[in-house]
């Protein structure tokens, strides 16, 4: 059985927008939702930015039953991991225990508005667990004192927290993430449905636990448009982790990606109206092992229509399919 769920990227509609979308969400039947944490849109085209916690708490109050989600949460640059546990505890109350921490390492896109520079990979991970430990210690209750590589925390104390603290999940690319999120997370998170991700994931601690991935798609009754969509503003995913955590702006990427053309994204996200093409490209997750799909539907003004055909058609199909 693989549960679907669906995505509010905050890169490609306003806050208000959002919050209706996971509502509608919630009305058509999908199993748990998940929000994107940027503070730059990936290329201008998308035109959005909102931030996810006022976002996230204004959806907490409009839903009563879907999960929510970072997908993810960087705590280590802009957010001190301090503040990131505070808001997760006052989240987890606000939905009533419907609230996961995704976390990941970042990317220079988001990180780099707070002037702090962006260093290697291997530091970023070392400032990653640093802010795990901190997060969880704060779940714990009573006051933290830390003073460590990266961070200090004098005193602090979290005066609100729920009952259970949010599952923690930790997002993977490579191996050394995967021996990260084995042993500190809840759950692993992944864009690409590698298998060998989430072997490593196991090897390192992880096995049992559940495993959420996250695929773009583009639903339109014109296949021409949605390609043009895709195109428009989604042609940016295909370049790689290692790629996409590097580049500082919107203008980054429309360079890197200017060569990429139509075709390339329509084969490689599905569009158009063909609940089978979206079966099948949720396929190699199932296969892979992945317990949760979180589907992205590119274009903030598609989503209502997304939501109404997902509810008669897409959902359907993918239980016929998964479960």
């Amino acid at each position: 059985m693989v549960q679907i769920g669906y995505t509010m990227m905050t890169e490609q509609a306003g806050p208000r927008e959002l919050v209706d979308h996971v509502v509608r969400a919630e009305e058509a039947g999908f199993d748990f939702s998940v929000t994107s944490d940027h503070y730059f849109p990936w290329l201008r085209s998308q035109g959005h930015s909102p931030y996810a916690w006022t976002v996230l708490g204004a959806a907490a109050q409009a839903t009563s039953r879907i999960p929510l989600m970072t997908y993810v949460t960087c705590p280590t640059f802009r957010y001190h991991p301090a503040v990131v546990a505070q808001k997760a505890a006052t989240l987890q109350l606000l939905s009533e225990g419907r609230f996961r921490l995704g976390l990941g390492s970042g990317e220079n896109l988001n990180e780099h508005v707070v002037g702090g520079g962006w260093p290697a990979v291997d530091v970023r991970h070392e400032m990653f667990e640093e802010a795990v430990e901190i997060i969880r210690a704060l779940f714990k209750g009573g006051h933290v004192n830390h003073h460590g590589t990266h961070f200090d925390v004098e005193s602090a104390r979290l005066w609100d927290l729920p009952d259970e603290a949010p599952p923690i999940g930790v997002a993977v690319s490579g191996e050394q993430s995967c021996e990260l999120a084995g042993r500190l997370g809840d759950l692993v998170i992944a864009t690409e449905p590698k298998p060998g991700l989430l072997e490593a994931f196991d090897r390192h601690g992880g096995e049992g636990k559940p495993r959420v991935g996250q695929l773009p798609v583009c639903y339109d009754p014109d296949r021409d448009a949605a390609i043009e969509r895709a195109h428009s503003q989604f042609r940016w995913f295909g370049s790689g982790w290692k790629v996409n955590s590097e580049l500082p702006h919107p203008d980054s990427f429309e360079a890197a990606t200017q060569f990429v053309r139509p075709d390339d994204v329509a084969g490689a996200i599905p569009c158009g109206d063909d609940p089978e093409a979206f079966v099948e490209a949720v396929r190699p997750y199932a296969e892979a092992g992945f317990t949760e799909v979180a589907l992205v539907q590119i274009g903030g003004e598609s989503q209502p229509a997304y939501l109404d055909w997902s509810e008669k058609t897409l959902l359907p199909a993918l239980r016929d399919a998964f479960g």
